[in-house]
């Protein structure tokens, strides 16, 4: 299993959007950056993502899990970028903001701090666990 980030921003599509969409899941639609983009064709069936509300709170609120693996964007008109489906696991008891994040030594080299406009990253299993612990899984 293979974990990520994503970024949104609550007024375009927040957690509780998210919830909303139920088991059936949503499109995780709209990335149009290589980078991101390669991301998302990495994502496997079962993949956990943190969610990260950016822009408005810059906090990690809960976790995702990918159901469908990449397909073509249907908001891409030139069909050149993708998309997955993610399903509602969890929020966090307590939501993670970036300045705890920068914080945290341990997490000095994650994507999210070096490559902060990145609305697609990878982040691996030390910092995952570092990050469950900050939010205290509910």
């Amino acid at each position: 299993m293979n974990y990520w980030l994503l970024k949104s921003e609550p007024d375009v599509w927040s957690i509780n959007e998210q919830i909303k969409a139920g088991i059936k899941g949503a499109d995780w639609d709209g990335v149009r950056n290589y980078q991101a983009a390669n991301n998302l064709r990495k994502m496997k069936k079962g993949d956990l993502c943190f969610f990260y509300h950016s822009n408005i709170g810059k906090e990690i609120v809960g976790i995702v899990e990918v159901i469908n693996t990449a397909f073509i964007d249907p908001t891409d008109k030139k069909k050149r970028f993708v998309a997955v489906k993610v399903k509602y696991k969890s929020k966090l008891k307590t939501p993670v903001s970036l300045a705890n994040i920068k914080r945290n030594k341990d997490l000095k080299d994650i994507p999210l701090i070096r490559q902060s406009r990145l609305s697609v990253m990878p982040i691996d299993t030390k910092s995952w666990k570092i990050i469950l612990k900050m939010g205290s899984i509910s």
